[in-house]
């Protein structure tokens, strides 16, 4: 990386100042791109809420990839033992805005792929899907392992379609 050997060039000739702010830019790429992974995630998360919701089933592999998509935001978010790169309170924002994209991922499937996105937008539920996967993503603050998968299985079995799937 070009950044790295300027770092390195800037403190060799004690250029300190320098080399602090390109700490700073590289601190948030980094950022940045932990974030993008998780609204990656958060969207897939959103997608198959959705398909449950207009669908009124599960299938094993849309509770897996719920179970996983959580799990993963919960790594990422975590900077630290109690430090966060999104904190509980900040996620609407993310919310609200990922859900449109999980509309359009969930159009290509729902129903076999029969709906458009404006379709899907007409018929799903936005706050109803913000909610639940809130309470979700509430979780990976406070457990984690084993009891992270237990406490999403105890939401995910009061959808619809549960019964069958889990």
């Amino acid at each position: 990386m070009e950044e790295l050997a300027e770092l390195k060039n800037n403190i060799l000739t004690g250029k300190y100042a320098d080399a602090l702010a390109i700490i700073d830019e590289l601190e948030e790429m980094s950022r940045r791109d932990i974030i993008r992974k998780i609204e990656s995630y958060l969207i897939r998360l959103l997608a198959h809420l959705i398909k449950n919701q207009l669908e009124q089933r599960f299938t094993n592999s849309w509770i897996a990839s719920i179970r996983d998509s959580i799990r993963q935001i919960g790594k990422l978010n975590r900077m630290g033992k109690n430090s966060y790169y999104i904190k509980p309170e900040d996620w609407e924002s993310y919310l609200e805005e990922a859900i449109e994209a999980a509309i359009d991922d969930a159009a290509i499937e729902v129903f076999g792929g029969t709906l458009k996105p404006s379709t899907v937008s007409a018929r799903v539920n936005r706050e109803q899907i913000i909610a639940i996967a809130f309470n979700l993503l509430e979780f990976t603050y406070r457990v984690s392992g084993k009891e992270l998968s237990d406490r999403v299985n105890l939401i995910l079995e009061t959808l619809p379609g549960a019964e069958e799937s889990l």
